[in-house]
This record gives structure tokens, sequence and C-alpha cells, in this order.
């Protein structure tokens, strides 16, 4: 912000605190105020079809979203990371911790995933089972209540339950 600041731009930080309508409506004023330029990260990116209409009609451009999703035919581009790859590192670092290459095992792990309605969850719970499935398969990785997949392990807006104290989620 401060950057484009010092370059003469004016930026308008807001956050919709994970509320759907809010963030509808923060982005309805920004449009109708005359923003020039919208950077959203998007809480559901399938709730902006209309306000998305709204600010290409007007020359703007959205980010983080479903990409092959036709309601979105007013998004210009898609820019993110190698999420695949985020989660083959954050599996990696469990294959390294127990030493699972060398041989160690059988160790009991349970699986959380990201949110279902976020696109870039999906990477990353398959990038990270790409490491962790061969192990859970020879037995050296045992998911105890056999839930696995995104249908069964997904967090809804990455927001899990408070936990009694004392519990150990990893």
């Amino acid at each position: 912000m401060k950057v484009l600041k010092e370059r003469g731009y004016n930026t308008d930080l807001q956050y919709a605190e994970d509320d759907i309508p809010n963030q509808l409506s923060q982005i309805e004023n920004m449009v109708t105020k005359g923003a020039k330029v919208l950077v959203i990260a998007s809480i559901d990116g399938t709730t902006l079809s209309d306000v998305l209409k709204q600010a290409k009609d007007k020359g703007h451009h959205r980010d983080r979203l479903r990409p092959a999703d036709p309601r979105h035919a007013n998004v210009d581009f898609y820019a993110t990371f190698d999420n695949f790859q985020v989660g083959v590192l954050q599996a990696q670092s469990i294959e390294q911790g127990l030493k699972l290459k060398e041989g160690k095992g059988s160790f009991n792990i349970e699986l959380f995933g990201g949110s279902p309605d976020d696109n870039n969850a999906y990477f990353f719970y398959n990038g990270a089972m790409s490491v962790l499935q061969p192990y859970i398969d020879s037995g050296k990785l045992v998911v105890a209540s056999r839930q696995t997949g995104m249908d069964k392990v997904s967090t809804l807006r990455w927001m899990a339950p408070r936990r009694k104290p004392g519990w150990i989620i990893c």
C-alpha cells in the first residue's frame, strides 16, 4: 500500500471479515465510486457473478476463483502460485519429520483439508496426497478414522471448530 501511495495511487483496503454479503457490498461500493483497479481475495468466488459483471463493464480484473467456472465469463485473468506444490511441500515435511523414507512407521495420522468452496484447497490436498497416499497404502501411515477425500476432510471457510484444551491438531 505504501509503495502504491508513494507512486500517486489512492488505495482503499477493506476486509469483509469472512462475510460474503459484506464483501459484495464493499466491491459494489468500490465500483460505484469509480475504482480503477480491484484486487479481490474472494471469500466464495461463486457468489461474485453479478458484481464481477459490473466491475468488468468498468474495466476491472479479478483473481482467485474457479477458472473453469462458466459463471465467471467476466474475468480477464487468474493469478496464483503452484498450489499443488504447496501441498507436496507440506506433506514432505511430514515425510521428513517422521522419517518415512527411512522405513519408520507405522504412525497414526488424521487428514484435514481446506475450504470446499476454495479451488486452491483441492490443489493443496491433492499435492499432499501425492506424497502421503503411498505411505497410507503401505500402512506406514494409518488414518484411524478412515476419513480421506476432500468431501470428508474439508473445513468450510478454513475455520476449524474450537477444540477442547489439550487437543493437538496436526
